[in-house]
């Protein structure tokens, strides 16, 4: 598989990398790249083969957007690639805050249109309804060609979609949500969700904001430790480290990741990638990178080939007890209805 292998983005005709270029690193010179790595991260992911570009107007307090506007225009790119923004912060996702947002986004972006249109969070306040109809109303504008869904409950993502499907308007095509080996959460609601309207799943901190890299390891007390710094603890350096709690779970999915990897002799970073990759309802992966060697160690996830049995593995490593109420739709149930359990009492009369 290649950059140039493009995927469609749910069911819609949006041709996709199955990386996508995520641009919050970009003017973020704290942890991320200036305008000259921004250039050149651009460049490397452009020249082979990408044509997914994501970013937010919060990025870098819009300097993220301005750079890749400006990147996308020097280098006449405009029609090759697939821009992404997103909106929420600073006054919600209503209609009032969604158009000063928009506007905003396409001055910083220099451009008359979105390709696609984020709703970045959950605002928990804006009725699916009214999310649906201006974004409905950006879209027969001219102003955005697609919209999705980001950080949200899988039962608004699915409102908004089947709102959309039953008015036979334009619908959400993605949803972008934190997803990993080290993160299973969405496999509950939201994959069976997008697998059901039709949307493609765009995964954030698909690493575990680095901790799948293998970054950390433990000490004798079972304690973290950053293996760049040699100090217990390391430093939580990225957005979606928060998400990491360094648990018995995570310990066992990292020594399954360094296992397989030392298997098929390929960092721990690209094996966790291509298990994303292949995972269901997954249309294109965002990948987050502050130089250009970063950016060629994501692409070579695309050449990763795991056996059944290696992903059988990696995919046990990280399941997560489902809880009581999903424990309800588990193997033995299942197989009580529909596979030959005996009734007791049961007739057949």
């Amino acid at each position: 598989m290649t950059l140039s292998d493009v995927r469609t983005l749910g069911r819609s005709g949006l041709p996709v990398s199955p990386l996508a270029l995520g641009a919050m690193t970009f003017g973020n010179t704290k942890w991320g790249s200036d305008d000259a790595g921004s250039a050149g991260v651009f460049d490397a992911y452009v020249a082979a083969g990408g044509n997914f570009i994501d970013t937010a107007d919060v990025y870098s307090g819009g300097r993220s957007e301005e750079l890749v506007g400006r990147l996308v225009a020097e280098r006449t790119l405009r029609d090759k690639l697939v821009v992404a923004t997103k909106w929420s912060f600073s006054g919600g996702n209503g209609r009032k805050n969604m158009h000063r947002a928009l506007e905003g986004s396409l001055r910083r972006l220099g451009m008359d249109y979105i390709d696609l249109y984020w709703m970045h969070v959950w605002d928990r306040v804006t009725p699916a309804e009214e999310v649906l109809q201006s974004m409905v109303d950006l879209v027969r504008a001219g102003k955005i060609r697609y919209y999705g869904l980001s950080d949200c409950p899988a039962w608004f993502a699915a409102r908004v979609a089947t709102l959309a499907q039953a008015h036979n308007v334009p619908g959400p095509i993605a949803l972008q949500v934190v997803y990993s080996l080290a993160e299973r959460t969405i496999e509950n609601e939201h994959v069976p969700a997008a697998l059901a309207t039709g949307m493609g799943i765009a995964p954030w901190a698909p690493l575990g904001a680095g901790f799948l890299t293998g970054k950390y390891t433990r000490d004798a007390d079972g304690q973290p430790v950053s293996a760049a710094e040699g100090q217990a603890g390391g430093r939580l350096d990225a957005p979606g480290q928060k998400f990491r709690r360094f648990t018995d779970r995570d310990w066992r999915v990292l020594d399954e990741l360094r296992a397989v990897a030392a298997e098929v002799s390929r960092p721990m970073a690209e094996v966790a990638l291509a298990w994303v990759l292949a995972r269901p309802a997954v249309a294109s992966v965002l990948i987050g990178a502050s130089t250009v060697p970063q950016v060629a160690s994501n692409l070579r996830s695309l050449d990763v080939v795991l056996s059944t049995e290696q992903t059988a593995r990696l995919t046990r490593a990280g399941d997560a007890e489902p809880g009581n109420f999903y424990s309800l739709f588990g193997d033995q149930v299942n197989r009580g209805i529909f596979g030959g359990s005996r009734v007791e009492g049961w007739t057949g009369k």
